[in-house]
């Protein structure tokens, strides 16, 4: 190689290796460079949070010397603000503070407040209180002041409300006095005439007891006189009672006797008699027509049984079919055909009969016993007067009591008569002994009823009996039936 040639290059190489060490060191520096500066942006960013925390943005476009005020050059204005704080805590309190932290000290402050005004029974001007309207301590205390004026004034009105009270009480004691004087001569007066009165009861006393001797003599012999009456009438009861006897036993001989050649008058004929007849028969609507009408005093509503026109109606009043007035004429009138029997259907002239109904007059019945309207087993609550209202709707007139004018007698069971109650049973219920007694009521006169109604020779239908004779036996298992 030539000699100036070998100078060139090993100038290039020298360089060469200058820049890439001004290179490396260029790059070296820049990256000690960024990561300080990196190292100064997290610092000046938590700096600025921590900045953040202490005072906001908007605060600080306000600034410090307006929120917190004139501080002196070697003051902080955290540490001003602390300054008013403590100063605005004594002004509550009254004394220095501890050296704790700003909510520490605000919930000290608020603490004793809290206590005073509890103290002081204003609870309504509690400062904490969230529902109400925030007010301050200038407030409390006008309001304290408001109320201690008034409290003032209604003390000064008191006393002399007393003052006038205790003049009246004075006033009233000297009246009083003056009325307990005058009370002292009029009781003088009266304790006189007590005496006066004593005086003339003894004298009426002892001509009373003169007097009153006489007058029992004289009952005395009245009352002796009464019992020999009493004693003959009684004889002549006795008497009568026993020709009574007599008359009675010789009676039922002579029934007996009367009855052996004539036999007594059926006393159920009426039930047997009927009150019309069919007159024409529908078979495929289930219809027939009757040959009595609203000149009869027919209604729709009204139920018949009906009976084979070659038979007599039977003892126990059951008909062929049980039917329905629904359409009314003047003197004829349509029915519909409630249960009948297939193997004796209902033919021309057959006749009908309702035991209530009757277009001539009123029948007249008593109801007595318990009643099973509706063959279920159990008796019916109010089945007795659902057979009176059903009575009454049809024409019928329902007495208490048996007499001469009654027709029939409709008889249930028994009455029921209740278990008589024990000490512990009346304690529990008020009302036990007197539901015993009028279950003992409801007996005696259920027993009553049959006894008059063999006496008078009435008719006695049980409730199967009066069902079948007035067509209604089918319908009485109907919840609306009654």
């Amino acid at each position: 190689m030539l000699p100036g040639k070998k100078l060139q290059n090993n100038a290039m190489l020298y360089t060469l290796i200058t820049f890439v060490a001004l290179f490396i060191i260029t790059t070296t520096v820049a990256v000690i460079y960024y990561v300080k500066f990196e190292e100064q942006r997290k610092i000046a960013e938590t700096s600025r949070d921590e900045l953040g925390q202490v005072i906001s943005s908007q605060e600080q476009r306000k600034g410090l010397g307006k929120i917190v005020g004139e501080k002196q050059r070697s003051e902080s204005y955290l540490g001003k603000m602390t300054d008013y704080l403590d100063e605005m805590v004594t002004l509550v309190t009254g004394h220095l503070t501890e050296d704790t932290s700003a909510q520490a000290k605000m919930s000290s402050a608020n603490s004793k407040v809290n206590e005073m005004l509890e103290t002081l029974g204003a609870a309504n001007l509690d400062p904490n209180n969230e529902t109400a309207e925030k007010i301050g301590l200038l407030q409390i205390i006008e309001k304290l002041k408001t109320t201690l004026d008034n409290t003032v004034q209604a003390a000064i009105a008191f006393e002399e409300q007393l003052t006038q009270l205790h003049k009246q009480f004075e006033d009233s004691m000297a009246t009083g006095f003056e009325k307990e004087q005058a009370l002292l001569a009029e009781k003088e007066q009266y304790k006189q005439q007590v005496e006066n009165i004593k005086l003339d009861y003894d004298k009426l006393k002892a001509l009373l007891k003169s007097q009153t001797e006489e007058q029992v003599q004289i009952l005395m012999a009245d009352l002796e006189k009464e019992r020999n009456n009493f004693a003959e009438q009684k004889q002549q009861l006795l008497k009568t009672q026993a020709e009574l006897k007599i008359a009675q036993s010789t009676m039922s001989r002579a029934k007996e006797e009367l009855a052996k050649l004539v036999p007594p008058p059926d006393s159920e004929i009426a039930a047997f008699t009927p009150d019309g007849k069919i007159i024409l028969i529908d078979d495929q609507a289930q219809i027939v027509h009757l040959n009595i009408g609203s000149d009869d005093h027919v209604y729709p509503g009204l139920t018949f049984s009906v009976y084979d026109k070659s038979m007599p109606i039977p003892r126990n009043g059951r008909g062929k079919a049980e039917i329905e007035v629904f359409n009314v004429g003047k003197n004829i009138s349509a029915a519909r055909i409630l249960p009948s029997k297939t193997q004796s259907p209902i033919i021309l002239d057959d006749i009908i009969a309702n035991l209530i109904w009757d277009s001539d007059k009123e029948n007249v019945f008593v109801v007595s016993g318990e009643f099973d309207l509706d063959d279920d087993g159990d008796i019916d609550r109010d089945g007795a007067d659902k057979t009176r209202a059903i009575i009454k709707k049809w024409g019928g007139r329902v007495d208490d009591i048996i007499s001469v004018d009654t027709d029939f007698l409709i008889l249930g069971q028994p009455p029921r008569v209740l278990r008589k109650p024990t000490f512990e049973q009346m304690e529990v219920d008020p009302m036990a002994m007197e539901k015993y007694e009028a279950s003992l009521q409801k007996r005696v006169e259920y027993k009553e009823a049959q006894n008059q109604a063999k006496i008078l020779s009435v008719p006695v239908l049980n409730t199967e009996r009066f069902l079948y004779f007035i067509g209604y036996k089918s319908q009485s298992g109907r919840p609306e039936a009654f």
